[in-house]
């Protein structure tokens, strides 16, 4: 009968280390059936889960590997696995697994011990933690800091929701973002976002920009932040804000359109998504004024919004058609879904107000971003400590592998 024997090899890495001791286990012809290498600070940890054949002797074999491991300076251990633990572990690879990202300026032994006691008390194991920021330096940076790491978990919870709101809950008090979403091939496939406009893509409220601007500030704000805590009908509460906007002078427009401060990481979030094929949708209970203008600078491809009634020169008060509302971007983002052909899977959605939550539950991967309490709670993710350009994190993607 075939031994099978984990052998664990760390020490300081060096080129050439694994090659050498996979070399020999050649030479005798091994079967590795599973391996797994990590480095960190120039440190290496190599795990080789080995098959020795019955007609072969595991004496020269673990011999030979001894003598190449002193002489590249490495310590060595055995680990001998007996047939019926390793056919559990076999099994275990149809377990479900769960991804786990962690994302904020800086991630702490605080926050992994509070996220890891969560992750065993709900029965779960991590199998692999990744980080997928970059190196940290030691000297200040004039940049906001971006930290991310990323646990990969198996098991199946009693109640995956309910932990999805533990993790959100447990963000808060730690000052970093959770998410927790399922591994499967729909995360690794996305195709299409969409993105609310108004504090999502842009930092302002434009509307509240505009009341400004006509000397209705105050009674606009009031309206508009009731309306995005969904206190307010959206329909209703964008007619009233309409009808004080009244009168305003185009030139005013113009001059907002032309200073609209995007939120932080827009840009490098979009670049990177339109490197990757993706489609990028503005759908907003705004105004096409603006977004059109955002459309042609960051390459948008499709695009819903209010069409605000212009005559004289001046704003009427009106738009023209429908007012596009949450079911209204609901409806437009499945369209534009079975455009592309793809599954609502596929589909990533972001937005900060009450509005946006039925799109961001009907998309794969919803994310209320910087977002008021109920649109967090009603959201998949969430994502309030980074710029948009975290949401690469929840895809998965490192730093190394992005346009900076």
């Amino acid at each position: 009968m075939s031994e099978i024997i984990l052998v664990n090899v760390s020490g300081t890495d060096k080129p050439g280390l694994t090659a050498s001791l996979t070399a020999i286990l050649a030479r005798y012809q091994i079967n590795i059936l599973d391996i797994g290498q990590a480095v960190i600070h120039n440190t290496l940890s190599l795990g080789l889960l080995i098959e020795i054949p019955a007609q072969s002797e595991p004496s020269p074999i673990l011999k030979d590997l001894v003598f190449k491991a002193y002489e590249l300076d490495v310590d060595l251990h055995f680990t001998p696995i007996s047939a019926p633990d390793y056919r559990d572990w076999v099994e275990q690879q149809e377990s479900q697994r769960y991804i786990i990202t962690v994302l904020g300026r800086q991630i702490t032994a605080a926050q992994i011990s509070r996220i890891g006691g969560l992750v065993s008390s709900a029965g779960l194991n991590i199998d692999d933690i990744s980080r997928l920021s970059e190196r940290i330096p030691l000297e200040p940076e004039t940049r906001l800091r971006r930290a991310c790491v990323e646990l990969t978990v198996r098991g199946q919870p009693a109640d995956s929701a309910g932990m999805r709101t533990a993790f959100m809950n447990m963000a808060g008090e730690l000052g970093v973002d959770i998410a927790f979403q399922e591994d499967n091939i729909y995360r690794r496939n996305r195709r299409l976002v969409a993105f609310d406009m108004d504090s999502t893509l842009v930092q302002q409220e434009i509307i509240d920009e505009l009341a400004r601007a006509a000397g209705v500030g105050t009674e606009v704000a009031a309206i508009t932040a009731a309306a995005m805590r969904g206190e307010i009908d959206f329909k209703a509460s964008f007619r009233q804000r309409l009808k004080l906007l009244r009168g305003l002078p185009e030139v005013a427009l113009r001059e907002i359109a032309a200073n609209l401060p995007l939120t932080e990481g827009a840009e490098r979030l979009i670049a990177n998504l339109k490197a990757l094929g993706y489609k990028i949708a503005i759908l907003s209970g705004g105004f096409t004024y603006f977004a059109r203008r955002l459309q042609q600078k960051l390459g948008i491809d499709y695009l819903c919004a209010n069409e605000l009634e212009i005559a004289a020169g001046r704003v009427t008060g009106e738009i023209a058609g429908e007012i596009v509302d949450g079911r209204k971007k609901a409806e437009v983002l499945k369209s534009i879904a079975r455009e592309e052909n793809i599954s609502l899977e596929q589909v990533i959605a972001v937005g900060d107000g009450a509005n946006d939550l039925p799109m961001l539950n009907i998309a794969g991967l919803g994310i209320a971003f910087r977002a008021k309490p109920v649109v967090r709670e009603g959201a998949k993710q969430a994502i309030s400590t980074l710029g948009l350009d975290g949401i690469l994190y929840l895809m998965g993607i490192r730093d190394r592998e992005t346009r900076s």
